[in-house]
Parts: structure tokens; sequence; C-alpha cells
């Protein structure tokens, strides 16, 4: 019985309700029209004449008591009826959007991410469902696509050092090769390479996660950009990119952490160099957006991106071009912790490009102090 209960679906559990309700309201208007409805007719009956203990009153009144009855009860009826009606029609309105809902959680758990739940039309909060459900859903296939790309990535980039490491024990145990200035260097290199690639991972998520501890005090605009620029200028000049410095006229300060402002920069510088071609520019800059909003860019004649990819920049571990390995097409993480970083900041990170071989733009938008913190800085300063 108990199962049977749990089990009861949705069209007889709204049914029961609407027999409920129409019993309940036949019942209350039959306790009113049983206690009010006689004693006014009765009354009506004396006023018009009748006597007070005569059989023609009697019989008026129990005409009266068993049209009561019969009419109450062919209105529970037509009640009933009505409310079978209604129940079936509104029953299977709601079944078959509840039912889509329904075989998409169940494709859903079973691996299936690519499930969508078409428009239902089914009043607003079913369809409400219905959109928080294929968000969720593309959210999951996004994270299960990150999830599969970070397993492949890592097993491709763990292969060539723990290879090499492996050869090299190997020689080295079977008197092959012996340890000297060389054979330590690469081995060292190996490790470093893996160490590099563990701590990437261990950054990403912090920065992801919200655990990065901020060091902010105001530092002016135009010496960090330099900075930055300097750190990275002999890089360009070694394969031939042309780097650019326009801070322009803006606020002077932003009240940021200064490394990890310096680490966003660099990132974004190398990730600019690595696409830009030799012969190339890029360019770093400053403008104001607005009284309280400075805007950073890195912008490249390089590679550009497509519109399909440019959502996907800065998803960890993607790369545009997946030939490419971590030496050469960079761990896919770097832009990932720095939109983490500038979002700690309370700014934002985004990337506009006009398509491939277009060149990109990378703008960093920080919020900037109130006007007293910024003099106190430039008194400072």
């Amino acid at each position: 019985m108990r199962g049977q209960r749990r089990n009861r679906g949705l069209a007889s559990r709204f049914f029961l309700a609407q027999v409920i309700v129409v019993a309940a309201s036949i019942l209350a208007a039959v306790v009113v029209a049983s206690l009010v409805g006689p004693p006014i007719f009765h009354e009506h009956l004396i006023m018009a004449g009748h006597a007070e203990n005569s059989p023609e009153l009697f019989h008026v009144e129990q005409a009266y008591r068993d049209t009561n009855l019969i009419i109450l009860g062919a209105a529970l009826g037509t009640a009933a009826v009505c409310a079978a009606a209604v129940t079936w029609f509104f029953t299977r309105r709601l079944q078959r959007p509840l039912g889509a809902l329904t075989a998409a959680a169940q494709g859903m758990a079973r691996g299936r991410y690519d499930t969508r739940v078409p428009a239902l039309g089914a009043g607003a909060e079913v369809d409400a469902v219905a959109t928080s459900f294929n968000t969720m859903a593309t959210r999951l296939q996004r994270t299960e696509d990150t999830r599969r790309r970070m397993l492949s990535d890592l097993a491709h980039e763990m292969r060539t050092p723990i290879s090499v490491l492996s050869v090299y024990c190997e020689a080295l145990q079977d008197g092959v090769t012996h340890w000297d200035e060389a054979t330590g260097a690469l081995m060292t290199d190996q490790l470093a390479r893996l160490t590099r690639l563990v701590e990437d991972i261990h950054d990403v998520s912090r920065a992801e996660e919200g655990r990065i501890e901020l060091d902010c005090s105001p530092h002016p605009v135009e010496e960090l950009l330099r900075t930055a620029v300097e750190a990275h200028r002999e890089a360009y000049a070694a394969k031939g990119v042309h780097l650019v410095l326009d801070a322009g006229d803006v606020g002077r300060v932003v009240e940021v952490d200064r490394q990890r402002i310096g680490q966003v920069l660099g990132n974004l510088l190398t990730n600019a160099l690595r696409h830009t071609p030799p012969g190339g520019t890029v360019t770093v800059g400053a403008t104001a957006h607005g009284p309280h909003r400075l805007a950073l860019s890195v912008a490249d004649t390089g590679d550009g991106i497509t519109a399909e990819h440019l959502p996907q920049v800065f998803e960890r571990f993607w790369r545009g071009d997946t030939a490419r390995d971590r030496d050469h097409g960079g761990s896919g993480i770097g832009l990932t912790i720095s939109r983490a970083l500038v979002e700690a900041h309370g700014g934002t990170l985004s990337v506009t490009s006009s398509g491939s071989g277009a060149g990109s733009v990378f703008t960093m938008e920080l919020p900037r102090p109130t006007r007293h913190r910024t003099r106190e800085a430039r008194a400072t300063a």
C-alpha cells in the first residue's frame, strides 16, 4: 500500500485534489443549506398564511429538503465530471514537458551531457526550469570536455619528460651512459618541466577557487606597464617583433597586487609574442573607462582568434592549435590564471579578435582607487 501511494502519478494526484476540493465545497453547501435554508423557508411559509402545524406546511418543507438534496447531489456529480475533464486536460499539458525534463535528466545521469530540453510552452515556471536545466547541461558538458582535454594534455605533456627520465635511469643502471654534467642538466631540465606543470595546475586551481591572497596597494599605471614591457623586450627583439608602450594620459594610479598584475601582464605579453610572427607589432596601452574603471590592453597583429574559439580562450588547458606542445603552444593555463587573478581584483579580462590572421586584443579592466588614496600615492611617489 505504501509503495502504491508513493508511486501515484501526477494525474491521480491532481484528480484526487480536485475531488477533495469539490467534495469539500458540496459538503459546505449541504451544511449551510441544511442549517440556514429550512428555518428561513419555514418563516416565509408562516408569513404567507400557512398554519404552524398544518399538513400542507410539513409536505412543502419536506419537498424543499428533498429538492435541495437532489440538486446538491446532481451538482456534486456534475462537478466531479468537470473536475475529471479539467484534470485530464491540464495533466496532459503538464505531463509532456515534465516527461521531456525527466528523459533529459535520465540522459544526463547516463553521461549524455549533450542532452537539451526544447521549448516546452507549458508556462513561465516550467520554461524557467527547462532554461536552467539547459544552462546546467551546457556547463556540465564544458566541464566534461575540459576534464577530458586536461587528462589528454597531462598524459601528452608528462609522457616526454617521464620517458626521458626512464631511459636515462635505465642507461645509468646498465652502464650504457655515465653521470656527467650534460646528463645532470638534462634530467634536471625534465624534472623542472614536471615541477612547472604541477605548479601550474595548483595555481589555476587556487585561482579559480578564490584562494589567492592579494596584497593590494596603489601603484602608478605607467610604472606597471613599463616594468612588464622592459622584462620582455629582449625576447621580443630576439624574435623580431616590435613591442610598443602607449600608456596615454589616464588616471595614474590603480590599487592592485603588484606581483599578481605583473604576472597577468607577463602572461599576456608571452601569449602575444607566441602568436605574433617576426615583423609584427604588439602594443601595450592604457585608457580610462569612465571615472571608476581603467583598461589595460595588449594588442597584437598575430594569428588572431576565430569567432568559434573566442569563448574557449580562457578555459584551462585550451590551445588554439592542438598540435602544439607545451614548449611551443604554452600550457593552456596562463590565460585561465590571468582571468582569475584579474577577477580577484574586482576587474574583468576579455578578448576580441576579427578572425584568423587579424590579430587579437586582450583587455584588462580594473577599478580605480578613491581620490584621497590616489592623492596619497602621488604624494608618496
